[in-house]
């Protein structure tokens, strides 16, 4: 182990990194809403460690799935910053396939292995620790003196952080309903930690996420499992009936052959398509990261295209009969699918979503009965202008940090709350993450490391400085 990773596993940094990644803050499965709460009670007790007013909030009829509200207040008149992360992460699964325990961390050739160690617990606590240095430097020059501190705020400072964005921000998504919350949180700036940098850590901007819906397709047949020798032929198949109905979802060339769904999309513009493409990882980078051809989507178009500006349908996984070892020769009575919907500009959520479920119903196998029995509500696109003062400012700034300068990035991810916030607080949204195609995030043995925390915790200063000047 190197003499800087030594010294970084000794700091404060770390030891408080390690205590925040072992709360098992899977926030959609109920069995872990306590491990939750701990882990917010936990994040309350630390930012005001560091001087924050902090508070825990709930909205009435959900899930007690606590938000973490911090603010530092700065000179009067300063802009207004807030910075939003969130504390919960996906589920641990496959187990099998952790070379570590998923929720000790662990560290490894400089990077951090658990769940949460890069999404969003290890960017957001970057940037909070990038927050103390900076107010620990602002004391000590006050102690020694000096009128404007070089490093100390200079901004009114709020911190956003929930439990329930993997699984919807249900409970976030409620209180921007409430006019005093909106008020407590509104802001100038909204700070996002949760996204990509461009391979090799190059600095990125993002210009734009996709829109998300998640949601649950049931098939139903007989009344049970059925003896697949004395039934086969006479009852029908749901795990049959499930495969024929997600294939009719898309065209032989990958293009989505749902009526309706690509309504209203706006394409991009020539100057965005340039910087996408000038942005975007090249064809043998994912084809090393992801271990097959990137040849997913509608034939014909661009990686850029299929994945900033193209909308998608995903399965994420069908459920049915019997997978164990050996055989049991059933024909199953139920099946069921987990889908999920990318969006793009100009698409009205709603109306996506329905085109689907018409889709499916119009082409439901004939004895099977269909049903829609959870989705995780619906959220639009976010598209963001080049010419944005607050791009020129991050671009200035990144710059700095590093001689390549930044890249501009059209997310094909989602963080479906943003658009939530900004359009409730009018705060200008800038979105800039060091995350890495090698921390496997959603998949099993997440990392995160040394040098990205390092680079995360350089940026908070770096953008919190500039924003006060």
């Amino acid at each position: 182990m190197n003499d800087a990773i030594n010294d970084w596993l000794k700091s404060d940094d770390s030891r408080d990194y390690f205590e925040l990644l072992k709360f098992p803050t899977v926030g959609a499965d109920p069995l872990h809403l306590r491990d939750c709460v701990s882990a917010a009670t936990w994040l309350k007790k630390w930012l005001k460690t560091i001087g924050a007013e902090t508070e825990l909030i709930v909205s009435q009829g959900s899930l007690v799935v606590p938000v973490v509200f911090g603010e530092i207040k700065g000179p009067e008149g300063a802009p207004t910053v807030l910075l939003y992360g969130h504390y919960d992460v996906q589920p641990a699964d496959p187990l099998e396939l952790w070379e570590t325990p998923p929720f000790e961390p662990t560290l490894k050739d400089g990077r951090v292995y658990c769940r949460g160690a890069q999404d969003d617990k290890g960017q957001f606590f970057a940037f909070l620790c990038g927050l103390r240095e900076l107010l620990g430097r602002a004391c000590l020059e006050s102690a020694a003196g000096e009128d404007a501190p070089r490093y100390g705020l200079g901004v009114n400072l709020k911190i956003l952080l929930e439990g329930q964005e993997e699984s919807g921000s249900g409970t976030l998504f409620k209180l921007l309903e409430d006019r005093d919350f909106v008020k407590k949180i509104a802001a100038d700036v909204l700070l996002v930690s949760d996204t990509s940098a461009a391979s090799e850590l190059r600095p990125a901007i993002i210009a734009a996420l996709r829109g998300v819906c998640h949601f649950t397709v049931k098939l139903t047949g007989a009344n049970r499992d059925l003896h697949s020798g004395e039934y086969g032929g006479i009852a029908p198949n749901t795990a049959q009936a499930m495969a024929e109905l997600m294939a009719s979802l898309h065209n032989p060339d990958g293009s989505i052959a749902v009526a309706g769904f690509r309504d209203g999309i706006v394409p991009p513009t020539h100057e965005e398509m340039e910087a996408a493409e000038a942005g975007f990882a090249k064809e043998d980078e994912l084809r090393a990261d992801i271990g097959c051809e990137p040849c997913g989507g509608q034939r014909g178009k661009t990686i850029v295209q299929r994945n900033g500006f193209e909308p998608t349908i995903e399965i994420n996984g069908i459920h049915t009969g019997y997978g164990g070892p050996g055989s049991k020769t059933v024909i199953p009575c139920e099946a069921i699918a987990k889908l999920s919907m990318r969006l793009v500009p100009g698409q009205v959520p709603q109306r996506a979503y329905d085109a689907v479920r018409t889709h499916l119903k119009d082409h439901c196998p004939r004895g099977m009965k269909l049903e829609f029995p959870e989705d995780s509500g619906l959220s639009a696109a976010m598209r963001l202008p080049l010419a944005s003062p607050i791009f020129r400012l991050a671009a200035d700034v990144l710059k700095e940090m590093d001689p390549r300068g930044p890249v501009f990035i059209w997310d094909g991810a989602s963080i479906p709350v943003v658009s939530g916030l900004r359009n409730a607080t009018g705060a200008a949204p800038l979105l800039v993450g060091w995350g890495q195609a090698e921390d496997r995030i959603h998949s099993p043995n997440e990392s995160y490391s040394v040098r990205q925390f390092e680079t995360a915790k350089d940026w908070a200063k770096h953008i919190l400085t500039a924003l006060a000047n």
